[in-house]
């Protein structure tokens, strides 16, 4: 009898132990959330993305499947400031009880119209908030700190690994944030301005000093009307701007049209709302900062 208490025991504790050993189960909203959640996750834990590589979220309609994937998890990040216009309805649908980690908390958030950019004007957007901070890599350090409090709000045994795997890779932004300034810096002033196909650049604009217009409002789904596209041939021309770059998320033939009617350079790929797919050239946030990066200093440093 002794023995088969002895037995269960020990039974009990591999399976406390094989429990432990289970990785945490995290949702990401979209695919650079993704990236950084491993990132600071590391092994303990185990990553699910609704909106994955090359996807765009502003366009995103969620699937059975998806709620099915955020009621099996732990931990739920989002990015905040309007950015998943689905993500309320479907955690609803989903059931979950994870809690929800807004990563944008704390980021002082800009409109779209703010300065260092232009639009073309699309007035029910004129006061919409930018949702894209990460594109301010300061603004990413605040995301790291968000999503590790996340992890240690319910995985608090991972405390240590969370908070020494955050600290690492923060040091790598602080990095990436001088690499940045010291790029843009070396591009002639007066050719720092540049086309993408809509307005997700606003924080790189306000905090490294590119100028960035858009035929499109802050989300990709707004539509650019002829005169919109009108107004930015004649702008290039008039301004003499060097480039305009092509963005993963987006059909590019709006971007050529441009390029071709105005004679800008019709610069390389640049990632704005997703992550490239794995073996691409910007598979995690930093690599996709520093393929950014490239392609603006290739198409402007004249």
């Amino acid at each position: 009898m002794r023995g088969a208490r002895i037995a269960a025991v020990l039974l009990a504790l591999a399976w406390a132990a094989a429990a432990r050993a289970e990785p945490l189960k995290v949702v990401a909203s979209f695919s650079i959330l993704g990236d950084l959640v491993r990132q600071v996750g590391g092994e303990r834990v185990s990553v699910a993305v609704l909106v994955g590589p090359n996807g765009d979220a502003h366009g995103f309609v969620p699937s059975p499947g998806d709620a099915r994937t955020l009621s099996g998890a732990r931990l739920v990040v989002v990015n905040g400031l309007g950015f998943e216009g689905w993500i309320d309805r479907l955690v609803k649908a989903s059931g979950t009880k994870a809690p929800v980690v807004v990563a944008s908390a704390g980021v002082t958030p800009i409109e779209e119209a703010q300065e260092g950019r232009a639009h073309a004007g699309h007035g029910h957007e004129a006061h919409a908030l930018d949702p894209h901070a990460w594109q301010n890599v300061a603004n990413a350090k605040r995301y790291v700190a968000s999503i590790r409090d996340g992890l240690i709000g319910v995985d608090p045994e991972g405390r240590a690994t969370y908070e020494a795997r955050a600290s690492a890779y923060l040091a790598e932004l602080d990095a990436l944030d001088a690499e940045v300034r010291r790029t843009v810096a070396a591009i002639p002033e007066a050719r720092r301005r540049v086309i993408t196909t809509h307005d997700a650049f606003g924080y790189f604009a306000r905090a490294y000093g590119l100028r960035f217009i858009a035929p499109q409002g802050v989300s990709s789904q707004s539509e650019a009307t002829a005169r919109d596209v009108a107004r930015i041939i004649r702008q290039v021309k008039r301004d003499r701007i060097p480039a305009v770059f092509l963005e993963n998320v987006a059909d590019p033939r709006l971007m050529l049209q441009i390029a071709r009617e105005s004679g800008a350079k019709a610069g390389g790929r640049i990632f704005s709302d997703a992550l490239s797919e794995p073996g691409g050239p910007a598979p995690t946030y930093i690599e996709m900062m520093r393929n950014n990066l490239r392609e603006f200093s290739a198409a402007l440093a004249g």
